[in-house]
């Protein structure tokens, strides 16, 4: 199955996405990977104020099928989190690259951005 994949969006290898809004970056997990998790029912999101590195594991999704960890996907403080996830986490499923986000983070090092996938490389890289 094929979907849009927004152009703007820069993709982790572990099919988190990264908006870059100047130094804020919202953070959500691709319409790939929320179809491979089926159902979501739980969103465990990070602590407001807390810093992570690229890479870190930052939070936790559940599904009908698995739970799964979330990487960030650049470094910074988390400035803001998707509190609509608590009471509806089908948001990821509805709505992966809009009202599913997960978490927005203060970059503390915006070049991180450049490792990652753009639209096109994450497209061939999930095989759609």
């Amino acid at each position: 199955m094929s979907s849009e994949i927004p152009a703007e969006l820069k993709f982790a290898k572990s099919h988190e996405w990264l908006r870059l809004d100047g130094e804020v970056g919202t953070v959500g997990i691709s319409d790939h990977a929320q179809q491979e998790l089926t159902d979501i029912v739980f969103v465990e999101l990070p602590e407001v104020g807390a810093t992570f590195g690229a890479g870190d594991e930052i939070a936790t999704v559940e599904s009908v099928k698995t739970a799964s960890p979330i990487y960030t996907p650049v470094g910074g403080e988390v400035i803001e989190v998707n509190t609509a996830l608590e009471d509806n986490p089908a948001k990821v499923n509805d709505e992966p690259y809009e009202g599913g986000w997960f978490f927005k983070l203060r970059l503390s090092n915006a070049s991180e951005a450049d490792a990652l996938l753009d639209a096109g490389q994450y497209k061939a890289q999930i095989g759609s």
